[in-house]
């Protein structure tokens, strides 16, 4: 059991059947009346974040977040496949439980499988990755001093913007989490 009052950033219960983390949390000792609290919590399966406050004595059931790291092996257009390493069981995934980001995964990669009581709710790909440019304008020496960017196409299919002296063929490394180009590798 979690008491309100004892509330942190980053910590998962069940409210009303519902997953939720603490996003912002703040203990209120009004003047006049009862102490409370007031907080932002994020529901973890469908990532609406709602304000709301609660009565420090308020209990609730702790809700235990499972993330497990298994391969990424393909899309065979309905489903994604992972392989957990270690039992070598395979773990089927509907495309409406990946984010956007996944865009930058390939095949034979790490990801996490996030879920709730069995039932999974999301994908994490690795925070970097190292993909290959497949297509891009040809760049010219001296491109180097300017903040100008132009599209690139990756070996996954994503597109990014990247600096003008990149080529086809250069393997760049990426941040999944905002899709940004980082560096060469």
């Amino acid at each position: 059991m979690v008491v309100a009052g004892d509330f942190k950033n980053g910590i998962t219960f069940d409210m009303e059947g519902q997953v939720f983390q603490v996003v912002e949390f703040q203990h209120v000792k009004p003047g006049k009346g009862a102490a409370f609290v007031r907080t932002k919590i994020k529901n973890v399966i469908t990532g609406s974040v709602i304000e709301r406050t609660f009565s420090p004595t308020d209990k609730f059931e702790n809700a235990y977040i499972e993330r497990k790291d298994m391969q990424y092996s393909y899309d065979d257009g309905d489903l994604y496949h992972f392989l957990d390493t270690e039992t070598w069981e395979e773990t089927l995934v509907s495309h409406d439980k990946v984010d956007d980001n996944f865009k930058f995964v390939k095949e034979e990669m790490m990801c996490k499988i996030v879920s709730y009581k069995g039932n999974i709710f999301s994908v994490e790909p690795p925070t970097f990755v190292e993909l290959e440019v497949t297509d891009t304008d040809p760049g010219f020496a001296g491109n180097t001093a300017t903040n100008t960017l132009k599209p690139a196409t990756l070996e996954t299919g994503a597109e990014i913007k990247v600096p003008l002296f990149i080529n086809v063929g250069d393997v760049l490394k990426i941040d999944t989490r905002t899709g940004e180009y980082l560096s060469r590798a």
